[in-house]
């Protein structure tokens, strides 16, 4: 069952990456059967795309040299091992904030 529920949902949980546009088809396709691998990866993706969302508006108003870059280089490697994990039927957590999001976002999915 669990190899099944990741079959299912792995379309799904790609699409979730695809920045906003794909988060938002992610959660439509899930909402009608919700799959428990699915639903993970949404959470992911919510969280990683919030974070890039908060690190560039306090950016646009407080500019730190380097800072940004070295911050959104980290958001963008959190977003590749997501993919990655989607891509590979895995349910990992990103790093450092990973957990956090499944726990703010247990609604959402």
């Amino acid at each position: 069952m669990e190899n099944q529920s990741v079959s299912e949902g792995k379309t799904i949980a790609i699409i979730a990456y695809l920045w906003v546009i794909g988060l938002i088809i992610a959660i439509v396709m899930n909402s009608s059967k919700k799959n428990p691998f699915a639903s993970f990866h949404i959470r992911q993706a919510i969280g990683i795309i919030l974070l890039s969302v908060i690190f560039n508006i306090i950016f646009y108003y407080i500019y730190v040299p380097i800072l940004p870059w070295i911050l959104n280089l980290g958001v963008f490697v959190l977003w590749i091992l997501g993919f990655i994990a989607a891509i590979q039927g895995e349910e990992k957590p990103v790093p450092v904030v990973g957990a956090q999001f499944q726990d703010w976002f247990k609604n959402i999915g």
